[in-house]
């Protein structure tokens, strides 16, 4: 079946060509296409739940809202591990699930129960799903450094910079860290409540009923229409002071009146500090799973290129962890290491095997086998990462030492045969070294050609397939060739097929290896 692959490959030289270019295109269209991460995906499928409870202990975390979510989440298809973390009014709960699960039906599955345990929960308790992203989704890392106060830039992060990424394709979420959350704060007087009879729960019905914006209607007058709104919403601390609360006695009580309003931050679990010297604010830009992570960087790149300039005076994005460093490292140091291998490669057998045709094909098997390696990556979904492109020059240095070998199993039969040796054939000697042996001119009239209207027709002898074998060397093709033009230009020319068999070249003595 080889000889048959190997004679067909020959006889359309041109095809095999045409699909070899055909293929590098494709490899060389994939290994562009291909998606770049530093570390390969081999986390399994996985589902966190993210739960916040204002003000609880660990302990009424784990009874209040683990406890009852555990039970609900138990049953459910494919599932390989529940497991559970219980902080201070955080809990965190991951769901792994067997290898293969689609990421999705898993996640519809724990949502699905999720929602029918919700009203089980405190009141207070927040929070669901976590985005679709491994524990080595972290892509990009960023402190806002500037003038501003630590909420100022708590505050441009979470309202500019964070639904400005969010929008990038491949991003998942952007973390806020640092920095403190600006608040409204209402601290009640209780002998101003208690004078105007009023109570906690009237504060909080009351703040959360005004706050708001209302639509009133429309007023039509002839063919103009008006929208009346009532705007409430609370956006400063004069708002909230002056906020209505009751009405007692013909007097109506204001907010302002039996509480103090302020500004204050929410409680914060920690910190986030810059060399150990001052706090600071964090973005943290994580990928989507499967995301091609040199992608996700260069669209966040760009995107925080184009805020920089709505950013406060002396405001500016310090950067101290990019993905794609790394990844350009790795891709990087995979090309040098072809480059340095064909070139080596081709070196090494010029010199040793002295036919530079030898090496050449022994080097273009590095980058077509390094083509063809991307492009099944490409069909089969795998990313190019540190594992895989460490992997592909180790393949390919196994695959040219099997190149290597074949083509001098190949060359050195042929070097032996054009050195010369004994002829093995007889009647007729030899002419040269692997030359077809002399033979008689035949005359025209004997040779059984047809003189024919403007000129002789040729019947072509019909050659045999030379006999090859150690010392045969290519110099009867060559005389075979020969005899054919010189039969199409009707000129005489001795048979190299005639005597008593194919003239084989004693070779020489071969080393012991």
């Amino acid at each position: 079946m080889l000889r048959s692959l190997v004679a067909t490959a020959l006889s359309y030289r041109l095809l095999v060509l045409i699909l070899a270019a055909a293929t590098a295109g494709l490899g060389v269209w994939a290994f562009v296409n291909l998606p770049v991460d530093a570390y390969p995906n081999i986390a399994q499928t996985q589902v966190k739940l993210i739960l916040k409870a204002p003000g609880m202990t660990p302990e009424e975390v784990e009874s209040r809202v683990i406890t009852p979510i555990e039970t609900e989440m138990l049953g459910i298809p494919n599932q390989a591990i529940l497991r559970s973390s219980a902080k201070y009014a955080i809990a965190d709960i991951t769901i792994d699930f067997t290898d293969g699960t689609d990421i999705y039906w898993a996640r519809q599955q724990v949502a699905e129960r999720l929602a029918g345990v919700t009203g089980d929960l405190p009141a207070a308790v927040t929070g669901g799903l976590a985005p679709i992203s491994t524990p080595l989704s972290d892509v990009y890392m960023f402190t806002i450094e500037g003038p501003l106060s630590l909420q100022q830039k708590r505050e441009l992060l979470d309202w500019t910079i964070r639904p400005a990424l969010r929008t990038v394709p491949g991003v998942a979420d952007v973390n806020a860290l640092g920095g403190y959350v600006r608040t409204f704060e209402v601290r009640p007087d209780p002998v101003a409540l208690a004078s105007a009879k009023l109570s906690i729960s009237d504060l909080r019905t009351a703040i959360e009923s005004g706050n708001r914006n209302d639509g009133a209607g429309r007023l039509t007058d002839g063919e103009e229409s008006l929208i009346v709104r009532a705007v409430g919403a609370i956006r400063s601390v004069e708002d909230l002071q002056t906020l209505v609360i009751a009405s007692r006695d013909g007097r109506i009580v204001r907010l302002g009146d039996v509480a103090t309003v302020g500004t204050g931050s929410l409680t914060r679990y920690g910190a986030v500090t810059r060399g150990g010297k001052a706090e600071a604010v964090e973005g943290l830009v994580i990928a989507l799973r499967g995301a091609d992570a040199r992608a996700v960087v260069d669209g966040v790149r760009t995107r925080l290129a184009g805020l920089q300039h709505s950013l406060p005076a002396g405001t500016q994005i310090h950067v101290f962890y990019d993905r794609s460093d790394l990844i350009g490292r790795a891709v990087g140091t995979v090309e040098e290491a072809l480059l340095e291998a064909t070139v080596l490669v081709v070196v090494l057998l010029i010199l040793f095997l002295g036919d530079w045709r030898a090496a050449t094909i022994v080097a273009a098997t590095l980058p077509m086998a390094a083509l063809i390696t991307f492009l099944f990556m490409r069909v089969m979904g795998l990313s190019a990462n540190l594992m895989s492109l460490v992997g592909v020059p180790i393949a390919i240095g196994m695959l040219v030492g099997g190149a290597a070998v074949v083509v001098v199993n190949v060359v050195e039969p042929l070097s032996h045969a054009e050195g010369g040796g004994e002829c093995l054939r007889a009647p007729g000697p030899c002419q040269g070294r692997g030359h077809a042996p002399t033979q008689p001119r035949i005359p025209r009239n004997q040779r059984g050609d047809r003189a024919g209207v403007g000129g002789h027709r040729h019947h072509r002898a019909r050659v045999p397939a030379p006999a090859f074998a150690a010392g045969a060397g290519g110099q009867a093709v060559r005389a075979r060739r020969a005899h054919h033009r010189l039969r199409a230009r009707g000129l005489p020319a001795a048979r190299p097929d005639a005597g008593a068999g194919p003239c084989l070249l004693q070779p020489q003595e071969r080393p012991s290896w």
